[in-house]
């Protein structure tokens, strides 16, 4: 019974990975008679597996979606993995964290000692940055709705909630969700304004159903995270500044983060970095960091600012 059980178990395993496999590679894999393996499988699917089976020479066997989910089977880097997602889930989504704990309580209680040390470890000696304060709250369901709109390259209609607090409904296609501090944007192409927006997630309400399919577009960047975290940056900015430095652009855009600002070439050896903070002192402490020279002609603040540190400084060196 024992190795009937074992043998079950590593079935399983080699069901779960992405592809399919035919009666003679498991036969093969578990030492085994094709008829064994036909009878694990029934086995399997009495205990709600739901093994799917092709026939044909490219025929087999695999692990099909069910209409719950079954017991899975983890390797340990997998368990590890899972462990650490769960334990720094975002509480960003409504009702996430109480739902991570029970799956997390259900995890550990199964896991082998030498897992649960590595997971302990890693969690002991990594300290997250507090925040201020906590970030607004996202409803799965939408969260879940956006992503199956993207998935399915289905038009989006929604209503939405400005920054200055007005009411606007909008109609999209949707590419991207992306988390970025403590909020969940969507990428998305704005049809009536025919050009590329950033909405905050938790500012839209959804209007199901979806729309008609549409062909999807070139992204507009490569890297989606930097190009919305710059875009979510330079919207809250309260201060902004034209800043021209004096070095090539590629060495500046290597030394700046892309929330930071956006660099503009101007010849091989200059460049102009766009750049903006909440306050003043954040746009200095961003110039110092260049390593270059430059040149600020506005705001006038930052210009103000800067000479009050060109002194400070001079009078800091004996």
């Amino acid at each position: 019974m024992l190795e009937t059980s074992a043998r079950l178990l590593r079935l399983l395993a080699l069901l779960q990975t992405p592809r399919d496999w035919t009666g003679a590679e498991l036969a093969e894999r578990l030492g085994v008679s094709g008829r064994t393996v036909r009878a694990d499988v029934e086995r399997l699917r009495s205990l709600g597996y739901p093994v799917h089976a092709t026939r044909g020479s490219a025929g087999g066997y695999r692990l099909s979606a069910g209409a719950s989910l079954p017991p899975l089977l983890l390797d340990d880097d997998e368990a590890v993995a899972v462990a650490v997602g769960l334990r720094t889930a975002a509480g960003s989504v409504a009702g996430n964290a109480e739902a991570s704990l029970r799956a997390l309580a259900k995890l550990e209680q199964v896991m082998p000692s030498r897992l649960r040390h590595r997971v302990n470890t890693l969690q002991t000696y990594t300290v997250p940055v507090p925040h201020d304060r906590p970030g607004p709250s996202v409803d799965p369901d939408v969260l879940t709705a956006l992503a199956a709109a993207c998935r399915a390259h289905e038009r989006l209609r929604f209503d939405y909630t400005t920054h200055a607090g007005g009411a606007t409904r909008r109609e999209v296609e949707p590419y991207r969700l992306v988390t970025w501090g403590r909020r969940w944007y969507l990428l998305a192409y704005d049809l009536d304004r025919a050009d590329w927006r950033t909405f905050r997630v938790d500012r839209l309400i959804p209007r199901i159903p979806t729309g008609p399919r549409f062909t999807p577009r070139a992204l507009p960047d490569d890297d989606v995270a930097a190009y919305v975290s710059g875009r979510v940056s330079a919207a809250a900015w309260r201060y902004r500044a034209r800043v021209t430095v004096h070095a090539p652009a590629d060495v500046i855009a290597d030394r700046i983060n892309p929330a930071v600002g956006t660099v503009e070439a101007v010849d091989p050896e200059s460049c102009i970095l766009h750049t903006g903070a909440d306050t003043i002192e954040t746009l200095a402490v961003y110039l110092g960091l260049l390593n270059a020279d430059f040149t600020v002609t506005e705001p006038p603040e930052l210009v103000t600012h800067l000479r009050t540190l060109a002194t400070r400084y001079t009078n800091a060196t004996p």
